[in-house]
This record gives C-alpha cells, structure tokens and sequence, in this order.
C-alpha cells in the first residue's frame, strides 16, 4: 500500500495534481513506472537468497497459488466498493470521453472526479496486486474486448467488465498450470501472449485511413 500511494503522489506530482489532461498523466505513469521497476530490479539483484530473489520474480508475474479465503474476502470487500464508486460516477466518465474541456461545459467537476478515480484505482491497485502479483495485459484486452460487446456507456460498461475481467482471469489462471507439464507457468506470461497480439490489432484498427 506504501509503495501504490508513493507511485499515486509522483504520478500526481509529475502530471501538476489533478489540472491536467490525460497525455500528461499517462507521461508521468510511465515515468513512475520506469522509477519504480528500477527500485524493484535492483532490491531482486541485491537479494542475498536466490530463493527469494526467484519468488519475487514469480510474483511478479503473478500467481494466484498464495491467494487464501481471508484475502479473498477482503479483496471482494475492496472490488465491490471500488466498481460501486466508479458506478456511481459513470456520468462524469462518460463526459471525459469528449476531453476535459467539454466535460466542464458539462457541469462536471474535472479535477475533483479524476482525483477521486486516482484514489481509488491506487487502493484497488495496491489490494491486487499485494495478493497475486503485477499481471499485465489485463487493463488493455478486457476494457476493449467489452467495449466491442457492451458499447462505450460506463453504466454498463464497468459491470462488464468485471464479469468478463473475471473469467479472462480464470482462463488465464487454468491456461498457466496446464500449459507445461507438472509445472505452473506466471499467470502474467499468459495474459501476456494473449494481450500482446490484441493490443498490436487495437493499434493497426485505429491506424489513419488513407
């Protein structure tokens, strides 16, 4: 949780608070980014125990094998708090979808709504990843793959993605212990193979059209 709300105060700091548009915040995040998985490769590289240095790896990559029902149970308590909030927002989501300035013109409150969505994807974040490891992909191949189904409306985009997030992640989970015999393979290469050829599609549909 230290290290989710360290990443949220730069992130903020380098994208000037919540003022700024979405280019400087996604600038910042990859600079955050870069900083802290520099920390993390030089705690693993300095690491006495080869043991250990090898299970940070692994979780790394994630794994839900240390995953217990206490956890479980506060991480649902964490989800459904967060989905309930951004549920709840879904009006001033969909604003931004038209840019900041158009969602002010609106009535929305641009700064106080993307301070409070900063809030709580750190604590979602932060819950998370604690339990089963940074898995990537994830945020990139669910949202898009139920926009295509739902359409853009966070209403109804947000529960759908929970649903479909949840069984990406199952599929993923079933995929990394029967891929290669008698060994588990990190749920983050999974999700990887499969989010790499999806996010290279996103970018070829969106390329300009001659």
């Amino acid at each position: 949780f230290a290290g989710a709300f360290s990443a949220f105060a730069l992130v903020a700091l380098l994208s000037n608070g919540a003022t700024s548009g979405p280019n400087h915040t996604i600038l910042a995040g990859v600079a955050a980014s870069q900083l802290f998985n520099a920390l993390t490769s030089y705690i693993v590289t300095t690491s006495g125990n080869a043991q250990q240095a090898r299970d940070v790896m692994f979780w790394l990559l994630g794994s839900f094998g240390g995953v217990r029902w206490p956890d479980f149970q506060l991480l649902l308590v964490v989800v459904v708090v967060s989905l309930a909030i951004c549920i709840w927002m879904a009006r001033a989501l969909d604003a931004f979808t038209f840019g900041d300035e158009d969602a002010a013109a609106l009535g929305i409150p641009v700064a106080r709504i993307r301070l409070v969505m900063f809030a709580v994807t750190a604590v979602l974040t932060a819950t998370i990843v604690s339990m089963v490891g940074a898995i990537g992909f994830v945020g990139l191949v669910v949202p898009h793959a139920a926009r295509y189904v739902i359409g853009p409306l966070h209403l109804r985009l947000l529960p759908a993605c929970a649903v479909v997030g949840a069984v990406f992640m199952v599929s993923a989970d079933i995929a990394s212990r029967v891929i290669v015999a008698q060994q588990t393979v990190p749920i983050g290469v999974v999700t990887a193979l499969v989010g790499v050829p999806f996010f290279a599609i996103i970018l070829y549909r969106a390329r300009p059209q001659p």
